[in-house]
């Protein structure tokens, strides 16, 4: 199910902050919303994957609706509500995805439950996983993934998550062109564009501090920022929470 937002002429937003994959870590949020004190956003938008594998599922959920962000589902909101079988993942996301479901009373079980798998606003499609078939979870990381999505939505832009990899992918007259370590790409008229925002919570591309885009309507500019947080602040909550070990140590590492 597609739902759709769009903005009135008077008050239309036109910078938009897209987070994904905030995975309970709300040292990273936290983090990157200091940083978009910084830098100014008229409106919040998240891919999923809020809850999973971090200590503060709830406090990030509520952190998010206080802030009024439009959110989509991720495979962990799935997963912790009973809507995925958890044989779908893996030991250590599967012992998180149980954790995070024994926290969350039923008000939350059912926000999280009935997220849209999509979302358009203004010219972006917003999900978490490949569009076209985001009920099956599947990632986008090569340049071939990529392509072969264009498909699956009909906005200029699609945002998504899930691979915690920051990428661009872009189609047009002048070809395609695939960006897997992006800063900031400007939109080109007659060009589409997938743009992988990273992970806030959880970074596996080597650089531990928390990733999220800025989309510039007015300028026409998708931009990456690095933010950096207490990683050893939100290691020892996992800790603690009993948790496994790896899901702490990883954070450090950016892996």
């Amino acid at each position: 199910m597609t739902a759709s937002i769009k903005s009135s002429d008077q008050a239309r937003a036109i910078r938009y902050a897209v987070l994904s994959d905030i995975h309970g870590n709300l040292e990273a949020l936290t983090a990157v919303f200091d940083h978009l004190a910084g830098v100014g956003a008229d409106a919040l938008l998240c891919l999923g994957d809020v809850v999973g594998y971090g200590a503060d599922p709830i406090p990030c959920v509520e952190t998010l609706v206080q802030r009024g962000a439009r959110l989509v589902a991720g495979n962990h909101e799935h997963g912790a509500t009973g809507r995925l079988d958890l044989r779908w993942f893996n030991p250590h996301a599967r012992q998180a995805a149980l954790w995070t479901a024994s926290q969350l009373d039923a008000a939350h079980r059912a926000f999280l439950a009935d997220l849209p798998l999509v979302l358009e606003v203004e010219d972006a499609t917003l999900v978490h996983a490949r569009p076209g078939r985001p009920e099956q979870w599947e990632y986008l990381i090569t340049a071939e993934e990529g392509f072969e999505a264009f498909g699956g939505f009909t906005t200029r832009l699609c945002f998504v998550g899930h691979s915690h990899l920051p990428r661009v992918w872009a189609l047009g007259s002048s070809g395609p062109a695939f960006e897997p370590a992006p800063e900031a790409v400007r939109l080109e008229a007659g060009r589409r564009y997938i743009v992988n925002v990273g992970s806030v919570g959880q970074p596996r591309d080597g650089d531990p501090r928390a990733c999220y885009a800025l989309w510039d309507l007015g300028a026409g500019v998708v931009s990456l920022h690095r933010v950096p947080y207490d990683v050893a602040r939100a290691r020892e909550k996992i800790l603690r929470s009993g948790l496994p070990r790896y899901l702490g140590d990883r954070l450090a590492h950016g892996r």
